[in-house]
C-alpha cells in the first residue's frame, strides 16, 4: 500500500485494517462555514455520512466535521456485514419489547440493505456490494433450543429464513439455520462515494478539526473546532457516545472484537456470511481486495480495557488454524462498538441535552444496519416527518425489567474500576523494565504515571486518569493506545484522543 494513501485513510488503531488501501477522494478543505447551517453533523463514519446525505438531498444545508479522516472509527474496522438478524435476537426483542416490536425491526433491516443497494447502484459506487446467504449454526443441544427459539421469533416477525443443511463452513455443527438476501460491501468505498455525492449537493466536509465545545443559544448551536467556529439549527452527534457524563454514557458498555484477514491454502473461501453461537460468537465471510482473496475471522470480543488483547488475537489465530488450512494471515486488527443494556439502539433527541441534539448509538455490532437506520429516523425527526421506529429506538426510552439487571452491572463494573485501578494496578520500579513499544502504569517518584517506550528507547510520560470521567486507562498492546475500561474513551501513545467520549487529551509529564 502506498504510505500517502495510510497516511490520508488512517483509523483509530495501530493495526491496519483490510479496508484501508481504498482512498478517500480527496482532502476536505474548511471553507464557507460563515453561515448558519441547518445542520451540523459530528463525526464522519457511516452514521455520520448517511445523515448528512440524506438530509442534504431533502434540501437541507448540512456540514460535517470529522476529528480526523473519514472512516476513521468503527466504520474503518467493521467486518462489514449486512443482516437481517441481530445481535439482539428475535426472541430476546419479543421478550424485552414485543413481536410488534420485532416485526418493525425486521422490516427496517431488510430496508436498510435495499437502501444501500440502491445508494450504490443509483451513485454508480464500486462498493464491491454482493448479496449472500447468511447462516447461523448450534454446535450443542443448547444452542440447538436456542436456534428452535430464533428460527421461530424470526419467522414470526418476517424475516425470510429456514432450516439449512449446510453452514457453508468445513467446521461442524448440529443445526444450522439460512437467512436470504443478507449482504457484504467495502465500507471505505461506500463512505467515500456517499460524500462525494453530498459534496456535489452542496454539502460541506471539515476534516482534521474535533469539536471541543457546544453551546445553544436564541434557537442555533455554536459549536467550536480549534479556530472554527460553526453554526447550525440542529446538532447530530454520529460519534457512539456523545462527550461529556451523560445517560448514554451509563446504558452503554464499551466493547472490542477482533478480525484476521487470512488466505488459504487450498482457496476454498466460504461464499456466504456465518455465524456460531458461542458466547462470544465466531463470524466469517471471505472478500477480495485488488484481485486477491481472503477470509474474514472475527471474534474473541471482550469490553474494553478488560483483557489482554494479544491473547485475544492469539485465541483467535488458533481458532482459524484449528477450523480452516491457514497460508497466511496478512490482517489483523480490532475495532469497537457499544451494547446497549436493553438489547436495542438508541436513537433520536440526546437526553438531557440542548434541543435539536441528536444522538445515534448502542448499535452492538450491528453498526452497518443501525447506522443506516439511525440516518432515516434521525432525518425524520429534524424534517419532522412520522417514523415509527422513533419511540421505540427513543434515547430516552427507559425499560426497567430488559434493562436494569445490565444497567447496574456494567455500572458496578465502572464504580470498581474507578476505585480498584488506583491501588491494583501492576506496578514497575522504573522505566528501565519497559520494553520497546510497550506501555505500562507505572509509580515513579510516587506518582502514578503511564509511561510508553517507543521504538527508538524515549519515554513518554502521561498522567492515566481518563479526561472523561477520571477512571485509570490501561495499555492496549495490540493497538498501541490507552484505553479507558470505563466509557471506552481511548488515546495515542502521546495522550491525544482516538476515541470519545473524552474531548481533551491525557495530561503530559516532563519527566526530567
Amino acid at each position: 500500500m502506498k504510505t500517502d494513501q495510510l497516511e490520508n485513510n488512517k483509523r483509530d488503531g495501530f493495526r491496519e485494517s483490510l479496508w484501508q488501501s481504498a482512498s478517500l477522494s480527496q482532502p476536505f478543505q474548511s471553507q464557507g462555514i460563515e453561515k448558519v447551517y441547518d445542520v451540523l453533523i459530528i463525526g464522519g463514519g457511516i452514521t455520520g455520512i448517511t445523515t448528512a446525505l440524506t438530509l442534504q438531498r431533502a434540501g437541507k444545508q448540512c456540514i460535517l466535521v470529522e476529528a480526523k479522516n473519514l472512516g476513521y472509527g468503527t466504520t474503518g474496522g467493521t467486518s462489514a456485514h449486512l443482516n437481517t438478524f441481530l445481535d439482539s435476537t428475535y426472541p430476546e426483542i419479543d421478550s424485552d419489547f414485543s413481536q410488534d416490536a420485532s416485526k418493525m425491526i425486521a422490516e427496517a433491516t431488510r430496508n436498510v440493505i435495499e437502501n444501500i443497494k440502491l445508494n450504490i447502484d443509483e451513485l454508480n459506487i464500486d462498493a464491491d456490494f454482493e448479496y449472500k446467504d447468511g447462516y447461523l449454526f448450534s454446535q450443542n443441544d443448547e444452542e440447538d433450543e436456542e436456534l428452535q427459539q430464533i428460527l421461530e421469533s424470526s419467522q414470526k416477525a418476517g424475516v425470510a429464513v429456514s432450516e439449512s443443511t449446510t453452514n457453508g463452513l468445513p467446521i461442524d455443527f448440529t443445526r444450522a439455520l439460512k437467512f436470504d438476501q443478507q449482504a457484504q460491501f467495502h465500507p471505505i468505498k461506500y463512505i467515500n462515494g456517499l460524500a462525494s455525492e453530498f459534496q456535489r449537493l452542496g454539502g460541506k466536509i471539515i476534516s482534521g478539526a474535533m469539536v471541543e465545545t457546544t453551546t445553544f443559544t436564541d434557537g442555533v448551536h455554536q459549536a467550536t473546532a480549534g479556530n472554527l467556529i460553526i453554526h447550525a439549527k440542529s446538532l447530530v452527534w454520529a460519534t457512539h457516545i456523545p462527550p461529556g457524563i451523560n445517560l448514554l454514557s451509563l446504558r452503554n458498555a464499551p466493547y472490542r472484537s477482533y478480525v484476521l484477514a487470512l488466505t488459504l491454502q487450498d482457496g476454498n473461501y466460504p461464499d456466504c456470511l456465518s455465524y456460531d453461537m458461542k458466547e462470544p460468537y465466531h463470524y466469517f465471510r471471505s472478500h477480495e481486495i485488488d484481485g486477491k482473496p481472503y477470509l474474514l475471522i472475527g471474534g474473541a470480543d471482550h469490553k474494553t480495557g478488560h483483557e489482554d488483547p494479544v491473547t485475544a488475537f492469539s485465541e483467535l489465530e488458533n481458532y482459524a488454524r484449528a477450523n480452516f488450512k491457514v497460508a497466511t494471515i496478512d490482517y489483523k486488527w480490532s475495532s469497537q462498538y457499544y451494547v446497549p443494556v436493553d438489547g436495542l439502539p438508541y436513537i433520536g433527541q440526546l437526553p438531557g441535552g440542548d434541543e435539536h441534539t441528536y444522538v445515534a448509538t448502542g448499535f452492538n455490532g450491528n453498526g452497518m444496519i443501525f447506522s443506516n437506520l439511525s440516518a432515516r429516523i434521525i432525518s425524520d425527526l429534524i424534517l419532522n416527518k412520522e417514523n415509527e421506529l422513533a419511540k421505540l429506538l427513543s434515547p430516552s426510552r427507559l425499560k426497567p425489567i430488559s434493562g436494569f439487571t445490565e444497567f447496574v452491572k456494567e455500572n458496578a463494573d465502572v464504580a470498581y474500576r474507578f476505585v480498584a485501578d488506583r491501588f491494583g494496578a501492576k506496578l514497575i520500579e522504573s522505566t528501565s523494565e519497559l520494553k520497546l513499544e510497550e506501555g505500562k502504569i507505572v509509580d515513579f517518584d510516587d506518582e502514578k504515571l503511564a509511561i510508553y517506550k517507543d521504538a527508538d528507547g524515549a519515554v513518554t510520560a502521561l498522567r492515566p486518569v481518563c479526561t472523561h470521567a477520571g477512571c485509570i486507562v490501561n495499555w492496549n498492546n495490540v493497538e498501541k493506545s490507552w484505553d479507558c475500561p470505563c466509557h471506552g474513551g481511548r488515546f495515542s501513545v502521546s495522550g491525544e484522543v482516538i476515541t470519545g467520549p473524552p474531548t481533551k487529551e491525557l495530561e503530559k509529564v516532563d519527566l526530567s
